[in-house]
C-alpha cells in the first residue's frame, strides 16, 4: 500500500527538497507536505515557487503521488502505467513519470513477493528486475554487475582507489582504469548476500548451467504467479527452437528485437549471437488460461545485453506480452 511515509519519502528526494536559497513559499509547501503528503496543491500554488527546476520537480511528484493514491495499490498502480483496464498496451514514455520511480516500484513489489526468501542468490537475480546491470561475456561465462556499482567503483579507481581484480571485466572498454572490486555471488556462497544487500556489490553468473540463472527462473515464476495468479514453470534452454517459437517475450529492448528477427525467419550474426545472453521456456500449468495459438508451446524469453553491453530488463514486458485470455 502506498503509505504516507512513503509518499513522505518521495518529497524528501533531493530534487525536491529546499535548498539553502529556496524561497520561502517552496519551504512552505515543504513543510506542509511533510505533515500531511495527501495536501493538495493547486497549480496556481505551484506558480508561487521561484526555482523553474522546483516547480517542475514538485508537479512530477505530485502527479506520481496522484497514482498511488488512485491505484490504491504498488502493483496496480505499477501494471496501469503499461497496461490499461481493458488489458490494451500503453505507451509509458507518455507518462511524464521519470523510468527510475516505476524501477522503485518494481523493487518495493519483488521485495513484498520474496518477502519470506531465505535464498541469497535468489534475492541478487531479483536485483536484475529493477537495477540496470553490466554484462561480461567471456569463456562462456556470462557475469552481470550492478551498473552504478561498476561505475562508481571505476572511477574510484581512476581516482587512485585500489580495488580487486574482477571488476576489471565489468568495466567498458571506454573507462582508462578497469579495477572494481567484487564478489560473484553463488549457490554456495549465496549467505553473503545478506550482510551487503543494500551495497550492490556481487556479480552474478546467469549463463546456462549456473545456479544465477535458476534463481532468475525462479524470481520470474514468482513475478508472473503474482500479477497473473497463474502458475508457471521457467526453465533455461541452450537454444531456441525456432520451429516451435509461436510465442516469445523480449525482456529488454535488444531481447525483443533479436527475438522479432528470429521469429520472421534471420538467423542472428556473430554479434547479436553475443549480445543474447540467456534464454528460457516458460510453461503454464492452466493452460485454459492462454489464448489458442500458444496452447501446447512453451513461451520463450530472452534476455540481452546493448551495444554498450549494459543490460535493463523490463519486467512489465510480462505484463504486456504474455499470450493470456486476459491480461494482468
Amino acid at each position: 500500500m502506498p503509505s504516507a511515509d512513503l509518499l513522505r519519502a518521495y518529497f524528501a528526494r533531493p530534487e525536491v527538497a529546499p535548498l539553502a536559497g529556496s524561497c520561502q513559499a517552496e519551504r512552505a509547501l515543504f513543510a506542509r507536505l511533510q505533515a500531511d503528503p495527501l495536501e493538495q496543491v493547486s497549480a496556481i500554488e505551484l506558480a508561487t515557487l521561484a526555482d523553474t527546476d522546483a516547480r517542475e520537480n514538485y508537479a512530477v511528484v505530485l502527479a506520481f503521488r496522484d497514482h498511488l493514491v488512485s491505484a490504491g495499490t504498488l502493483e496496480r498502480a505499477y501494471r496501469d502505467f503499461f497496461v490499461d483496464s481493458w488489458g490494451h498496451t500503453r505507451d509509458f514514455g507518455t507518462s511524464g513519470i521519470p523510468p527510475l520511480f516505476t524501477d522503485q516500484l518494481a523493487q518495493m513489489i519483488v521485495r513484498s513477493i520474496l518477502d519470506k526468501c531465505e535464498d541469497g542468490l535468489m534475492a541478487r537475480a531479483a536485483e536484475i528486475l529493477f537495477r540496470e546491470q553490466r554484462a561480461h561475456v567471456a569463456d562462456g561465462q556470462v557475469l552481470l554487475a550492478d551498473l552504478e556499482t561498476v561505475e562508481m567503483k571505476a572511477q574510484a579507481a581512476r581516482d587512485g582507489t585500489r580495488y580487486g581484480n574482477l571488476g576489471r571485466l565489468l568495466v567498458d572498454a571506454q573507462t582508462p582504469l578497469r579495477s572494481v572490486d567484487l564478489d560473484v555471488i553463488e549457490s554456495e556462497n549465496a549467505a553473503i548476500y545478506w550482510a551487503r544487500d543494500e551495497r550492490h556489490d556481487t556479480a552474478i553468473r546467469i549463463n546456462f548451467g549456473r545456479s544465477g540463472l535458476t534463481a532468475l527462473c525462479r524470481v520470474i515464476e514468482a513475478w508472473v504467479a503474482h500479477f497473473h495468479a497463474t502458475t508457471v514453470r521457467v526453465e533455461p534452454v541452450r537454444q531456441i527452437e525456432s520451429a516451435r517459437m509461436r510465442w516469445y517475450v523480449g525482456l529488454d529492448s535488444t531481447a525483443t528485437s533479436l527475438l522479432n528477427g528470429i521469429y520472421n525467419g534471420s538467423v542472428p550474426d556473430e554479434l547479436s549471437r553475443r549480445r543474447l545472453l540467456c534464454m528460457m521456456t516458460m510453461h503454464f500449468d492452466d493452460q485454459t488460461v492462454l489464448l489458442d495459438t500458444a496452447r501446447g508451446s512453451p513461451c520463450y524469453l530472452a534476455l540481452a545485453m546493448d551495444h554498450n553491453d549494459n543490460v535493463r530488463m523490463k519486467p512489465q514486458n510480462l505484463l504486456m506480452n504474455l499470450p493470456l485470455q486476459r491480461r494482468a
